[in-house]
Parts: structure tokens; sequence; C-alpha cells
């Protein structure tokens, strides 16, 4: 009996299980449908090439001696040396300890921090305090980085708030600390607490303000306190985002704030405050060694995909939550 094979299948227009060939023919119908759609993403589209794609053709100089007379097409290639020089330089085991500790620290402390003030703010029944609350917390935000370390730098000068706080709790005296390489990364990771707690927890009370609020009713009936509510019912609830913003944080994890370390660090803190991304401006922009400073980016870069592909791949295996 001869057995009849699958034929592709036309629904309004578009072709279902036709494979590749019917790619072509499906964006064409697609097209005509939405053709204002298409044309509304042309900008974006445009946006996305000539400052993100586009700059991409860049990366050839870290693998060049880059003269800017001589451009990318005139300068000499010299393949993997300014990898060689970084990986054999003075400078790159503490760059990459400064960047993995700020990375992980900042990931430890202001990763949880938004989850946490969201899930206490979930629990306030006053809706005007909540308000109040919830605007308060979102100002540093919105505050710019040049005023944000300007205050820091005020609070923490010798003489300053938080130094005269600081001396009464040691019992020692006031001092510059961020002059003192090791204030400099309790100062960086609180600072940023501060500043993005509030704007961070938008994002999870509004899956918060998703939870089926039949499940908190049934769980009362079962007798079941604020707590296991929340052990139970909220937190499963927003886990799904907790799990996607954590896979987008680790692509970051290694970029820190590179700004706000330029603003606050000094040749006294390098020890602990340099990192990759600060070496990177230091090189390039102020000893003008384009080539070398660009193979020090890229592998920055390098590294956060890589830890992003394989938190993704991680989570994908074991919580079937993942971004691709």
């Amino acid at each position: 009996m001869k057995q009849e094979t699958a034929q592709p299948k036309k629904v309004i227009g578009y072709i279902e299980n036709g494979g590749i060939k019917a790619v072509p023919h499906n964006l064409a119908v697609d097209f005509r449908r939405n053709k204002a759609i298409y044309f509304m993403c042309i900008p974006i589209i445009v946006w996305y090439i000539i400052f993100c794609y586009w700059p991409m053709a860049g990366i050839v100089m870290a693998f060049q001696r880059f003269a800017p007379a001589k451009g990318i097409w005139g300068s000499p290639w010299i393949g993997f040396d300014n990898f060689t020089n970084f990986f054999t330089g003075p400078y790159f085991v503490r760059l990459l300890r400064n960047t993995a500790v700020l990375g992980i620290l900042d990931l430890l402390v202001n990763f949880p921090a938004p989850i946490l003030f969201a899930l206490l703010l979930n629990e306030v029944k006053a809706a005007k305090f909540k308000k109040v609350v919830q605007t308060i917390s979102y100002m540093p935000y919105f505050i710019s980085m040049v005023v944000i370390c300007g205050l820091i730098v005020d609070f923490t000068k010798s003489g300053g708030v938080i130094s005269n706080v600081v001396a009464s709790i040691t019992g020692g005296e006031s001092q510059n600390l961020l002059g003192n390489p090791n204030y400099f990364r309790p100062i960086f990771i609180l600072s940023g607490t501060w500043q993005g707690v509030g704007y961070g927890s938008i994002i999870y009370l509004a899956a918060l303000s998703g939870v089926d609020q039949e499940l908190y009713e049934a769980a009362v009936v079962d007798g079941a306190g604020r707590w296991k509510q929340t052990i139970h019912i909220t937190i499963p609830s927003i886990l799904p985002t907790v799990i996607i913003m954590l896979i987008m944080r680790m692509g970051s994890v290694l970029q820190v704030a590179s700004d706000k370390v330029l603003l606050l660090y000094s040749p006294a803190t390098y020890e602990k405050a340099d990192v990759i991304s600060t070496y990177v401006y230091r090189v390039g922009l102020q000893n003008y060694d384009y080539g070398y400073s660009t193979a020090v980016g890229l592998f920055n870069s390098i590294v956060g995909t890589a830890l992003l592909l394989t938190t993704n791949a991680i989570s994908k295996k074991y919580s079937e939550t993942s971004l691709f």
C-alpha cells in the first residue's frame, strides 16, 4: 500500500509544515498583511544597524596595531598579540579579580534587594503609604550619576556625614573613606542598593499584581499565614520573572558600573577598585592604544556572553524558563 506523504498546508495564506521553502512565501504574506508594523520598525532597525552592528566592525582593531592615520584597513595585522600582552601583563590578575569581586557582590546584594523590597511593599495594605514609599524609593534612580557620586564623595570625605558615623562606630578618627581601598567596595555596593532598589522593584511589583488572589483566599481557608502564603504562593508565582532577570543580569556581571567607578576611584584605590572597563578607558582614551583596549573590551564581552549563554542553558534545563 502506497504511503501518502504530508503535503504543505495553506492556512489563510500561510503555508504550514512547508519547511524552509515556505519561509519566503510566509514572509511575503505577513508583510502584505502587516505593512504598517513593518514600516514602523524601520527606524528601530536603522538605529540598531548604525549604533550597534556597524560599530562592531571596529572589533578588527583588537587584532591590529591600530593607527588612526592608517585606519582600520591600513593598520598592520598582529593577530592575537594584544590578547597575549593583556593576559601576560602585570594588571590582568588584579583587573579580573576586582571585576569579578565587584560583579559578584553586586549580584549577591543588589539583585535580591529589589525582590525583597517588592515583597515587603506587597504586604503593605495602606495604599497611600505604599505609594509614598514607592515614590521616594524611585527618586535616587533618576538622579544623575555625576550628582550621586558627588554626594558620595562629600559624605565620605573627612568630616563628612558617613565618615563621622563610621568613626563613631569604630572609635577611630574621621577620614576620607574613598581614599581607603578597604572601604571602596562597601561604599560602591551599598550606594548602588540605595540608588536602584526602588526602581528595580517595579518589574517584580508588576509580576506580583498578576498573582491570582483566589490562591491567597484558598490558602487562608487552609489556615496558611502570611509567611506560608509568601513561600508557597507569592515567590513561586514571580519565580519565572526572577529567573529571566537573573539571566539578563549574568550577561553584564563583569561590566559593573564603569562610569560610577571612574567617578569614585583614584590611584590610591586602584588595587581594589580598578576594573576591566576602567582599564579600557585609561588605555584607549588616555594612552591612545586603541587596538589593545579593543582587545581587552572584547575579552570582557566574550566572557559576559558566555556567562549569559551558560546561565540560560542551565535555567532552561532545570526550570524550563529561559530567554531563548
